[in-house]
C-alpha cells in the first residue's frame, strides 16, 4: 500500500496493489484527522440567475457544475484539497474524456478523489447533461 499524502490536512489517497492507477481519481481516500464533513449536493450546469450554461454542449455544462462545486465548497470554508469523494452522474459515459479534461483543467494539480461516474437516462432536466456531488472533510483547528 502506497501512500501520498494531500494538501487537505490528514487525507490520504492510498495506491492499492493491484489496482492500476486511476486517471485523475484515488481507489482508496483515507482520513486520518477529526474534521468537519461537508457534503455537497448533487451540482447542474445552472448559473447564478437559474439559467442553463452550455445547452447541448458537455464541456461547457461540466466547466459550470465544477464552478458550481467549487462555490458551495467555497461557501462551507472547504477547498478542492478537502473534497476526497467525487460522484458522477452522466447521460453518455462515452463522453467521460471531455468530464476528465475540464476536471484535470479546474481542480488543482494534485487532488484526486475517490470517484463514481454512474451512467443516467434522464436527470432532473432533459437538458441537463452531467450533474456531480462531492464530499470534504476539513480538518478541525
Amino acid at each position: 500500500m502506497t501512500d501520498q499524502h494531500s494538501r487537505g490536512g490528514g487525507v490520504r489517497r492510498i495506491a492499492a496493489p493491484g489496482l492500476a492507477p486511476g486517471p485523475g481519481y484515488s481507489h482508496v481516500v483515507s482520513v486520518d484527522v477529526p474534521g468537519r464533513l461537508v457534503v455537497v449536493s448533487g451540482q447542474i450546469a445552472l448559473d447564478g440567475r437559474g439559467e442553463l450554461v452550455g445547452p447541448g454542449d458537455l464541456e461547457a455544462q461540466t466547466r459550470q457544475v465544477f464552478t458550481n462545486l467549487g462555490a458551495a465548497l467555497d461557501a462551507a470554508s472547504a477547498g478542492w484539497e478537502h473534497v476526497i469523494r467525487l460522484g458522477y452522474f452522466l447521460r453518455d459515459a462515452d463522453q467521460v474524456g471531455v468530464v476528465r479534461a475540464v476536471r484535470d483543467a479546474m481542480l488543482p494539480r494534485g487532488v484526486e478523489p475517490a470517484s463514481t461516474l454512474v451512467e443516467v437516462s434522464r436527470l432532473v432536466r432533459d437538458d441537463l447533461l452531467i450533474e456531480v456531488e462531492a464530499l470534504a472533510v476539513v480538518p478541525l483547528p
